[in-house]
C-alpha cells in the first residue's frame, strides 16, 4: 500500500516538471545548498550519512569487508593527499580518466566520450564547485535516471591505499573532479563494487539521458550516411573504433596514423564535387588533439586541389586541432564499429538542432499479473505489458533508393536498480522486446491487453533491436524477461524522427459486474426457500456465520475444484455487498441476488481453469475479471495478485470469490461517492478510512 501511494505522488511530482533536467530530483532527499550551509556554519566538513565512508561503501563480495583487496585502505579527502586540490584544472579532458583498481572500464570511456561536450558535461559535472571558496567537503553531480534526472550529493572521502587514490583518478595528482563523480555514480548504484563490468552505453544513457545504438561497419547499411547526418543534426553523440585482435594491439598506430581500439568522435559529414562526381567526406577527431589520418582528404593531402576553392576553405577552416576529413568509402574500410547516442528532447539547450521526439513509459514486470516472459511461453506471453505507437508522420528524408515512405523509430527497454540488487544476489535479467503490426480493425483497441489469441496468430516484426524503419500505422510493442513470473522495473522509450502518438494498452479501469435478470429473482425455487427459512430462523434474516454454514456445506460437495472452505471474512465482504438496510445481514431477496451470483462467479471460474486442475493460476485470473465484467490496468492486476494469490501463485475457489465481491463493492461505492460522474472524488481523511475499512 505504501509503495502504491509513493508511485502515485511521483506521478504527480512528474506532472509539475520535478525530474526534469531544470529541475532534478533531490536523491534520498539530500538537498546540497541546505547540508552546504549547515556544514559551513557548524565549520564542519560534510560526512554523508546516507554513504558512509566505510566497508559497505566498496563492496559486498571481492570489495566486501573482510576481503583482502580491501585491506590497508584509508579513506582520505583531497585536501590531506596533496596541499592545493583542484576541482577541474584547465577543462575537463581525456586525461583527467584514468583506470584505477575498479573493472568499470565501460564508465571511464562513458565519461572520456563526455568530456567532448561541455553542455552536456557541465550538466553532470556541474562546474561552480571547488575546493576554496566556502569549501565544506560536499560536492553535486547529475545522472538520468529512467526517465528523470537525480542530483547525488558526496562528501569527498575517497579510498587510498599508501596515500594514493584506489580507483579513478587524473593524470594530475591535485585534480579530483572524475574521483568525486565515480564516488557519486557508485552511490547511485549502492557501492563501487556495484560499477565492475558494464557496457559504454549504459554510461552514456546515464549521462545524457539518450539512446545508443550500434553498426557493425563491415556489415553496414545502405543508407548509415544518412543516418549520421541526421544524427549531427539531432546533437547525437558519435564515436567510431577499431578493432584489436589481442590486447598488444591495443593503441597501436596505423601507417596511415589510425590508433586501433581508440574512440574517435564524428564531428560532420559533407559531400563535394571531385572530378565531376559527388563525393561523401566524414571529418572525425582524435581526442589526443594529435596523430592524424595521413590519407586521401587528411591535411595536406592532394584531393583538396581538385573542389571548389571557396568550399576547400571552408572545410578546412572549420577542422580544429586533431580533427581531419576522410573519404567515407575510407571510412568504413578503416573503422570496424559506428555508436551513436541519440539524445532526448532536453538534453540539449539549442534550438538549432533537430532535435527527436520521445515518449517514454515506466512499467513493471510483476510476478502473477505482467511478468509473462517471452513468446516461448504463450499461455503467459499475452499478459505482458502492451504498448501502442501511432505513426502518422513519414520522415523528411525519403530519397534513399526510391524505397516506400517510412518512420523512423529508435525503441530503447532499459531493467531498472539492477546494479543496486546485485548486493543480494540478483543480477541483470534477459530481457527484449517484440513490435507487431496491429491490424485495421484492432487500431482503436486500447481499453483491454490483447489476449493469447492475438498472439497465436501474429508474428512479431522484430525482436531486441533499435532502429526501426516502418510504413505509417499502428505498432504493437511488447516488453518481456525471457522468463515468466521474474519480477523487474523497466523503462521503455519511444524516439521518433516525428511526433508520435504512444500509450500504453489496457490503461482504463471499468467495472459493469454481473447483475442477475429480474426474471431470475423471480422463479420460484421451493428449495431455495426452504433452505433459507431453516438457516434464517425467526427473525428471517441470515448473518455471516449463518452464511458461511450453508456455502461450504453447498460447495463442499462439488468434485470438480479444490474447495477448503469460504472464510468468515468472505462471507463478511458479502454481506456488506448485498446489506442494503444496513443490518448486516441478509434477507430473502438480498441471499437470492448473492446466490445467483455466486453461481456465475462458478461458472466463470471453471471457464478459466483451462487444465481443469481445479483451480486457476493468478495470470488466468485477467480473463476471469474480463468475464466478470472487469476492465482493469496493470497497476490494479499487480495488486489483486500480491492480495489473493498463493505463494505458487495459484487463486482457490474462496480467494476469487472475495476478490470478485471486493471489487464490486469498491466499483459501487465509487460510483455512489463520484456525484459529477467525473471519475474523481473527494473524500476526507474520516470518510476515505470507512470506505476501505467496510
Amino acid at each position: 500500500m505504501a509503495a502504491l501511494a509513493a508511485s502515485v505522488s511521483k506521478k504527480q511530482a512528474a506532472a509539475e516538471g520535478l525530474g526534469s533536467s531544470q529541475k532534478a530530483v533531490k536523491y534520498l532527499g539530500q538537498d546540497y545548498e541546505t547540508l552546504r550551509q549547515e556544514c559551513l556554519d557548524s565549520g564542519v566538513l560534510f560526512k554523508d550519512p546516507e554513504f558512509p565512508a566505510c566497508p559497505s561503501a566498496l563492496g559486498y563480495k571481492d570489495l566486501g569487508p573482510r576481503s583482502p583487496q580491501t585491506q590497508g585502505i584509508v579513506w582520505k579527502r583531497p585536501t590531506e593527499l596533496c596541499p592545493s586540490p583542484q576541482f577541474i584544472i584547465g577543462g575537463a579532458t581525456r586525461t583527467d580518466i584514468c583506470q584505477g583498481g575498479l573493472g568499470d572500464c565501460w564508465l571511464l570511456a562513458a565519461i572520456a566520450s563526455l568530456t567532448l561536450n561541455e553542455e552536456l558535461l557541465y550538466r553532470v559535472v556541474p562546474r561552480d564547485q571547488n575546493f576554496q571558496k566556502n569549501y565544506a567537503g560536499i560536492f553535486r553531480f547529475q545522472f538520468w535516471q529512467y526517465g528523470e534526472w537525480v542530483e547525488v550529493v558526496v562528501d569527498d572521502r575517497l579510498p587510498t591505499k599508501n596515500g594514493k587514490l584506489l580507483f579513478l583518478h587524473s593524470e594530475e595528482r591535485d585534480e579530483f573532479w572524475s574521483a568525486l563523480l565515480e564516488k557519486a555514480y557508485a552511490k547511485l548504484n549502492g557501492s563501487y563494487e556495484a560499477l565492475s563490468g558494464g557496457s559504454t552505453v549504459e554510461g552514456f544513457e546515464d549521462f545524457t539521458g539518450g539512446i545508443s545504438e550500434f553498426f557493425d561497419l563491415r556489415k553496414p547499411p545502405p543508407n548509415l550516411y544518412q543516418i549520421i547526418r541526421k544524427a549531427l543534426r539531432a546533437g547525437s553523440l558519435l564515436a567510431c573504433s577499431i578493432d584489436i585482435s589481442s590486447a598488444a594491439e591495443a593503441e597501436a598506430i596505423t601507417t596511415q596514423k589510425l590508433v586501433k581500439s581508440h574512440a574517435y568522435s564524428i564531428t560532420g559529414v559533407e559531400e563535394v564535387d571531385f572530378h565531376g562526381h559527388p563525393e561523401k567526406l566524414i571529418r572525425l577527431r582524435n581526442p589526443w588533439g594529435e596523430v592524424e589520418w595521413t590519407g586521401a582528404w587528411s591535411d595536406d593531402a592532394p584531393e583538396w586541389s581538385y573542389i571548389d576553392p571557396r568550399q576547400r576553405e571552408e572545410l578546412v577552416k572549420s577542422a580544429e586541432d586533431g580533427e581531419f576529413w576522410m573519404s567515407f568509402l575510407d571510412f568504413l574500410r578503416q573503422f570496424s564499429r559506428l555508436e551513436i547516442c541519440n539524445l532526448s528532447p532536453d538534453s540539449l539547450s539549442s534550438e538549432e538542432v533537430q532535435k527527436w521526439d520521445l515518449v517514454l513509459f515506466n512499467g513493471r514486470w510483476a510476478r502473477g499479473s505482467t511478468a509473462g516472459g517471452c513468446q516461448n511461453y504463450p499461455a503467459t506471453y499475452w499478459t505482458n505489458p502492451q504498448f501502442k505507437i501511432c505513426l502518422d508522420e513519414v520522415d523528411d528524408d525519403q530519397e534513399e533508393n526510391g524505397r516506400e515512405p517510412c518512420c523512423t523509430v529508435l525503441l530503447g527497454l532499459m531493467q531498472k536498480n539492477r546494479r543496486r540488487q546485485r548486493r543480494i544476489g540478483q543480477g541483470m535479467l534477459s530481457i527484449g522486446y517484440a513490435v507487431y503490426k496491429v491490424p485495421k480493425e484492432l487500431e482503436s483497441h486500447t481499453d483491454v491487453h490483447l489476449g493469447r489469441d492475438f498472439f497465436l496468430g501474429h508474428q512479431d516484426l522484430r525482436e531486441v533491436s533499435g532502429r526501426l524503419r516502418l510504413p505509417p500505422g499502428e505498432y504493437l510493442v511488447v516488453p518481456s524477461t525471457f522468463k515468466p513470473f521474474e519480477d523487474g522495473d523497466f523503462c521503455l522509450r519511444v524516439f521518433s524522427e516525428k511526433k508520435a502518438k504512444a500509450l500504453e494498452i489496457g490503461d482504463v479501469v471499468v467495472g459493469n459486474p454481473y447483475e442477475p435478470h429480474p426474471s431470475e429473482l423471480d422463479q420460484e425455487d421451493s428449495q431455495f426457500r426452504s433452505l433459507f427459512e431453516k438457516l434464517a430462523g425467526k427473525d428471517s434474516e441470515i448473518s455471516a456465520s449463518e452464511l458461511k454454514m450453508v456455502l461450504n456445506g453447498v460447495f463442499s460437495k462439488r468434485t470438480d475444484m479444490k474447495f477448503s472452505g469460504f472464510d468468515i471474512n468472505t462471507c463478511r465482504e458479502m454481506i456488506s455487498l448485498m446489506d442494503s438496510d444496513g443490518t448486516g445481514t441478509l434477507g430473502l431477496v438480498e441471499f437470492k441476488i448473492l446466490w445467483l451470483k455466486i453461481r456465475k462467479y462458478l461458472e466463470i471460474y471453471r471457464e478459466a481453469d483451462d487444465d481443469h486442475l481445479g483451480t486457476i493460476d493468478v495470470h488466468e485470473m485477467r480473463t476471469a475479471l474480463k468475464k466478470a465484467g472487469f476492465t482493469l490496468n496493470n497497476q490494479v492486476q499487480q495488486t489483486i495478485a500480491m492480495r489473493y494469490a498463493c505463494s505458487k501463485l495459484g487463486v482457490d475457489f474462496n480467494s476469487f470469490v472475495s476478490c470478485m465481491i471486493r471489487l464490486e463493492t469498491l466499483f459501487k461505492m465509487f460510483k455512489l461517492l463520484d456525484k459529477d460522474q467525473d471519475g474523481v472524488v473527494h473524500l476526507s481523511l474520516a470518510e476515505w478510512l470507512c470506505c476501505v475499512l467496510v
